[in-house]
C-alpha cells in the first residue's frame, strides 16, 4: 500500500517539557486515520510537525512522498488543512476569504463558489466571518481545506463544540472526500466519531502512541469481561457471562418468548484508553 504519511521516531520537546516521545505511524492514500487523546495528548503539534510548521527534536516524516520540512508551494497545494489556529480575517466575508486564499495558491476564483456551495455556505457569501456561527466559521475553514482538491486531509478536532446536526453534516463531507480517494488526518478525542470515521485509530497519551489499530479490533483484544446483556419483555435486565450455560439460559428465554433485546458487552474506545492509561479521553 502507497503510504501518504509516514512518521518516524518523532519526538518533540517545548522548553525541558516533551510533548512527542518515538511516535511511529504510517497512513495508506485513501485511509481516515483517527489520532485519540485528550486535550494537551501532543495532537496538533504532530499535525504541524507532519505539515512543516514545526521541526521536531528527533525523528522524521514524510507527506506525500516529499520530507515534511521541504514542503514547497506546489506540494501544499495538494494538502488541505483544517486547524483552529489557521484563522479567519473577522472583516472579510465568507467569499473574500476563500478569494483571498485562491489569490495567494493560484487557484481560479470560479473554486470559490464552487467550495462554498459545497460546504452549504453559498447563501452566506457575502456574510463577515465575525458574524458567523461556529459551525459556519467550521464549514468556511473546512471549504478553505477542500480548496486546492487536496490528496491529503488534516483536520484537527473539526467537530469540536459543534452541535449533532452540524457534525453530521462534517462527517458527510469527510466520508465524500474519503470516495475521492483522498486521504484523511483525523484528531479528536471524541470516540463515537473515531469508530463511526476511522479505519484505523491510534491512541495518543501524554505525547506516546499507546494502542493502534481498527477500532472494533482494538475493542475485541480488550474485551476481558466477555459479558451478555439481555432485557426481557418483563422490563427486567440479566447479566451473563459469555459461556454455553449461558447459552441454554438464551435458548429457554427465546423458547418461553421472554427476550426482548441481547448485546454482547465489548469495549468501547473510551473504555480502551482508560484501561490503557488510567485516564478519559474527555476534555
Amino acid at each position: 500500500m502507497t503510504k501518504t504519511v509516514e512518521a518516524r521516531h518523532i519526538g518533540h520537546f517545548f522548553a525541558q517539557k516533551q510533548v512527542l516521545e518515538d511516535v511511529n505511524i504510517a497512513i495508506g492514500a485513501g485511509e481516515v486515520f483517527g489520532l485519540l487523546g485528550p486535550s494537551g495528548a501532543g495532537k496538533t503539534t504532530l499535525i504541524k510537525i507532519l505539515t512543516g510548521q514545526l521541526i521536531p527534536s528527533s525523528g522524521e516524516s514524510t507527506v506525500l512522498g516529499t520530507a515534511s520540512m521541504g514542503l514547497r508551494g506546489e506540494d501544499h497545494k495538494q494538502i488541505g488543512i483544517m486547524m483552529d489556529q489557521f484563522g479567519l480575517y473577522e472583516r472579510l466575508s465568507c467569499y473574500d476569504n476563500l478569494l483571498l486564499f485562491a489569490r495567494i495558491y493560484g487557484i481560479p476564483k470560479e473554486k470559490v463558489r464552487l467550495a462554498l456551495e459545497k460546504v452549504g455556505l453559498a447563501g452566506a457569501a457575502g456574510t463577515a466571518a465575525s458574524d458567523l456561527s461556529k459551525g459556519m466559521r467550521s464549514r468556511l475553514l473546512l471549504a478553505r481545506a477542500f480548496m486546492t482538491s487536496p490528496k491529503l486531509l488534516f483536520l484537527d478536532e473539526p467537530t469540536s463544540g459543534l452541535d449533532p446536526s452540524t457534525a453530521q453534516e462534517i462527517y458527510k463531507m469527510i466520508f465524500e472526500e474519503k470516495s475521492r480517494g483522498v486521504t484523511v488526518f483525523l484528531t479528536t478525542h471524541n470516540m463515537a466519531e473515531a469508530e463511526k470515521l476511522c479505519d484505523r485509530v491510534a491512541l495518543l497519551n501524554e505525547g506516546r502512541i499507546v494502542a493502534h489499530d481498527e477500532p472494533k479490533a482494538l475493542c475485541r483484544e480488550f474485551n476481558h469481561k466477555k459479558r451478555l446483556k439481555v432485557h426481557l419483555y418483563n422490563g427486567k435486565d440479566i447479566d451473563l457471562e459469555h459461556t454455553y450455560a449461558s447459552a441454554e439460559k438464551i435458548s429457554s428465554l427465546l423458547k418461553n418468548g421472554d427476550l426482548e433485546t441481547i448485546h454482547s458487552s465489548e469495549p468501547n474506545l473510551e473504555n480502551v484508553f482508560m484501561e490503557l492509561t488510567g485516564r478519559s479521553l474527555a476534555v
